[in-house]
């Protein structure tokens, strides 16, 4: 059975959010500052370098655990308050020694004193790098705080006999699952109940009762097209067509997708483009644009393919759970299952895209195609950092390229095993549920256990280029499972080195 990923996967582009770094200093320092200006500059420059050091290890960021101030408090675990103690008790002995250096008149102790300085830091730097190897610094890869609350919160009240048509076209469930998501954004601003045409489809990989649930309104905000028709007791249901976009075409609907759409029984009236949209080059619209615009007394509407609509990235529906769009329960126990047989709880989740991405990364500027070796060592320096004994790797690489990968994953010289679901076999039981259920051939099925194991993981490693990492991500942040060591591969780094074009 293939195990692979790939077969859901598109070339959208992903584009990391900058993480923000506070950048501040101790009281400590400010005095130091003070004191430079009084001395010779012959004293400044030869006590400079150590003061950046110091300003290095003492600067707190988002994952501090100790600072130098008078009122420090130092909440740690049984297993590391010894070694941060230590730490800390150096880095004052090491401002101690800093400030009789800048108070010296005479260079005579100087240099002894520079000496015993450098000593100090390389017992500090010992003490980190040790805490590291022992996994004492679990505060590295702490999870993400994503401050949903300081996002504008919209609730979907449906009003009325009033429906939105989901038309998701692509082949790719991935981007399905966004256009979904887009949509429900849209039918909450709107008002409108969300209709889904392919329910069964949906409800494989899905668990579309939760939407519902998640809602809490007096009305069912999703419903099958099946349950549409029932109610308008018509086989075929009267749809008229507002266009979110007008370029490449009306909708961004071929002739192919309406015909498809006509076949499940919507009547669908011409195409009208409510404004100029290129699906590929979208513009930020507002939610009050979105309203304005798209405001219509017509009971069924279809606005098309929403996957490239960009509207108002700091606008959150509203609902009782963490994630509207969740794996099925089964999918969901199935990840829980396989977890607990193969990795544990701290494990890196790699989602490593090969197939077709040669070509298609290369047609970027820069290119996002890594050489296995250079793949390697970026990996490598997140598996320290999240101090994780085992990878799960979710792939469509060529066993050639998954086999180097996995010699050149050394951490203090031992091997980093990678982990793949293993094929169909009667004696594994982590998958029986799927079994039970006739899901275990279903690639769609197999797509969205992945992408469950990678948003279970302590960190993850995502593709650049692709909507299965994208919608990875989504999950993580829903779940609150996303970390500061969550990246894409070799992210800021161009491949070192680039096949020309054809």
């Amino acid at each position: 059975m293939e195990r692979g990923s790939s077969s859901d996967e598109e070339d959208d582009l992903i584009h990391q959010k900058e993480r923000n770094t506070p950048a501040s200093t101790t009281t400590s320092f400010f005095h130091l500052q003070h004191l430079t200006c009084k001395f010779h500059k012959k004293y400044l420059f030869a006590i400079l370098p150590l003061l950046i050091i110091l300003i290095y290890y003492i600067t707190p960021d988002n994952h501090s655990l100790f600072s130098l101030n008078t009122s420090v408090n130092v909440k740690v675990h049984d297993r590391t308050t010894e070694t941060q103690l230590r730490a800390l008790y150096l880095l004052r002995q090491q401002q101690l020694g800093l400030l009789g250096a800048l108070a010296l008149n005479s260079t005579s102790n100087l240099e002894s004193l520079l000496s015993h300085q450098i000593s100090l830091n390389s017992q500090i730097q010992q003490l980190f790098l040790n805490s590291q190897a022992n996994g004492t610094d679990s505060g590295r890869c702490a999870t993400v705080d994503e401050k949903v609350s300081e996002k504008r919160s919209i609730a979907w009240r449906p009003e009325g006999d009033k429906y939105l048509v989901a038309v998701c076209v692509s082949r790719q469930m991935s981007n399905r699952l966004v256009c979904l998501e887009k949509h429900m954004l849209l039918a909450a601003l709107l008002k409108r109940l969300l209709v889904i045409p392919r329910w069964k489809e949906y409800e494989r990989v899905l668990d579309m009762e939760h939407m519902n649930k998640c809602v809490g309104s007096k009305v069912e905000a999703v419903v099958s097209l099946q349950e549409l028709k029932l109610k308008k007791k018509r086989v075929h249901v009267n749809v008229h067509m507002l266009c979110y976009f007008s370029l490449p075409e009306p909708c961004h609907l071929e002739e192919e997708h309406l015909r498809k759409l006509k076949g499940l029984g919507l009547s669908m009236s011409r195409p009208i483009a409510v404004w100029e949209e290129d699906a590929r080059k979208p513009k930020k619209r507002s939610a009050e644009d979105v309203v304005k615009m798209f405001r219509s007394e017509e009971d069924v509407v279809v606005i098309g393919d929403v996957l490239y609509a960009e509207v108002e990235s700091q606008l959150a529906q509203s609902h009782d759970c963490k994630s509207l769009i969740e794996p099925n329960r089964l999918i969901l126990l199935t990840a829980q299952r396989f977890i607990q047989t193969f990795l544990g709880r701290n494990f890196v989740a790699l989602h490593f895209r090969r197939r077709y991405l040669l070509n298609l990364c290369n047609a970027k500027k820069p290119s996002c195609f890594y050489p296995i070796s250079q793949a390697a060592d970026c990996i490598v320096r997140v598996v320290e950092k999240a101090n994780a004994p085992v990878i799960y790797l979710s792939t469509d690489a060529a066993e050639s390229e998954i086999g180097l990968l996995e010699s050149l994953l050394l951490v203090n010289g031992k091997r980093v095993p990678l982990v793949k679901r293993p094929h169909s076999n009667s004696a594994e039981k982590w998958d029986a549920l799927l079994y039970r259920h006739l899901l275990q051939a279903d690639p769609q099925v197999e797509a969205m256990l992945d992408k469950t194991i990678c948003g279970m993981s302590s960190v993850f490693i995502g593709a650049s280029a692709s909507s299965f990492t994208q919608d990875i991500r989504r999950l993580r942040k829903d779940w609150g499972s996303a970390s500061f060591c969550d990246d894409y591969l070799c992210q800021g780094q161009q491949p070192n080195f680039v096949a020309n074009t054809e």
